[in-house]
């Protein structure tokens, strides 16, 4: 089963950027569909991006869209989330996940998991 380190999280003010890092290892990276979800304090994890094997199909949560950019480096096992434009309610810690998928993958698919890192929106 692969294992996930997220890295990259941290404190950043409104409109401002962060770009996450999650490196696998233990598995063959290059054959997943990889995800990144959030979870805000006292809400239900949410989905936030995905991308297939390749690189070449990525999908976006709606209250992402335009702001965030998946994407991946299979020979660096790593994938990444860049975070743009970053409001107040995208506080929330990050994970990344991998599913057993190769070119799409719903929410409920993946089960493997990061630990997460923090990301906190504040001025």
């Amino acid at each position: 089963q692969v294992q996930l380190v997220e890295s990259g999280g941290g404190l950043v003010q409104p409109g401002g950027s962060l770009r996450l890092s999650c490196a696998a290892s233990g598995g063959t990276f290059s054959m997943y569909v990889m995800g990144w979800f959030r979870q805000a304090p006292g809400k239900e994890r949410e989905f936030v991006a995905g991308i297939n094997w390749s690189g070449a199909s990525t999908w976006y949560a709606d209250s992402v869209k335009g702001r965030f950019t998946i994407s991946r480096d299979n020979a660096k096992n790593t994938v990444y989330l860049q975070m743009n434009s970053l409001k107040r309610e995208d506080t929330a810690v990050y994970t990344c996940a991998a599913s057993q998928y190769r070119d799409y993958a719903g929410p409920s698919d993946f089960g493997s998991w990061g630990q997460g890192t923090q990301v906190t929106v504040s001025s």
